[in-house]
């Protein structure tokens, strides 16, 4: 028996226009769909006319076993089409076990794109996108949280970030911590829809911003890459601890030398640089 085929379907992420023409054929013609929300997704489907024979759930808290229920589906000759309430499964969202499991199967999976939070905000926010890093939403607390925090404030490239309404002004605030409020930031709310909102500022005046202005639905932040010559600065030895090192190695006996070796080794000097300072003392 032939199997059928998964399809991987982006969905609106507020307006139903941007539904393309081959996403509602796929949708119209399918037996089967996946979703994350089934009553969220049954008023997507009855407002575009598409009856599949089977509307059946798939979310992060799915059972262990309906990975395996999906693919009998696809394996038993049937098309099955997976969405996730806006936007592309498996981007922050459910789907990339489901698709990992489909392609160790041997069932076919087609891609149908379309809208994304990631690639809407980076098209609005006018920062460089030729190199992004993507971190979805991040840990609400402790060392997870407070390295993800830093990543985002070292990082050279464009960072993009999924956050809750309620705790932007939180989220604001760490970065404003890590970064330095002069820092670029592009907050996007509510993509495509009524009250859609692009904000572009730095991230204390974002910050004060929101603190006076309580945030709503669903927002995705665009960070700017740590600019290089802040990069530079905080790669540069602190001089007064190399003196001090130089100054205890040389007391100690060590050789010029030697001072100079470990001056190159210990704090990312050239040898050149490490020998010409030890020389000057």
């Amino acid at each position: 028996m032939p199997v059928g085929t998964l399809f991987v379907l982006a969905t609106p992420l507020g307006n139903l226009s941007d539904l393309s023409a081959r996403a509602l054929e796929v949708l119209r013609g399918a037996p089967v769909v996946a979703a994350e929300d089934t009553r969220h997704s049954r008023r997507l489907l009855s407002a575009i006319d598409a009856h599949p024979d089977e509307l059946v759930s798939y979310h992060a808290h799915s059972e262990p076993g309906r990975i395996a229920q999906l693919l009998a589906i696809v394996q038993g000759g049937r098309d099955l089409v997976l969405i996730t309430d806006a936007g592309a499964p498996g981007v922050s969202d459910p789907g990339g076990e489901l698709v990992a499991a489909a392609h160790e199967a041997g069932v076919p999976v087609v891609p149908i794109p379309g809208p994304s939070a990631v690639t809407t905000a980076l098209q609005a926010a006018g920062l460089p996108a030729d190199r992004y890093l993507f971190l979805g939403f991040l840990p609400r607390k402790g060392p997870e949280r407070r390295a993800r925090i830093a990543e985002v404030a070292t990082s050279p490239w464009t960072v993009v970030l999924y956050e809750a309404a309620p705790r932007l002004v939180a989220l604001l605030t760490d970065l404003e911590a890590a970064a330095g409020p002069g820092r670029t930031a592009v907050v996007a709310r509510e993509l495509t829809k009524l009250h859609e909102e692009i904000r572009r500022g730095d991230l204390a005046a974002l910050r004060s911003h929101y603190e006076a202005a309580a945030p709503r639905g669903e927002i995705t932040l665009v960070v700017a890459g740590r600019p290089a010559e802040e990069a530079l600065r905080a790669a540069a030895p602190d001089t007064a601890e190399v003196e001090r090192c130089v100054a205890a190695w040389l007391d100690a006996g060590e050789s010029r030398r030697e001072v100079a070796r470990r001056v190159s080794a210990e704090f990312g000097m050239s040898r050149n640089d490490a020998y010409r300072l030890v020389m000057e003392r």
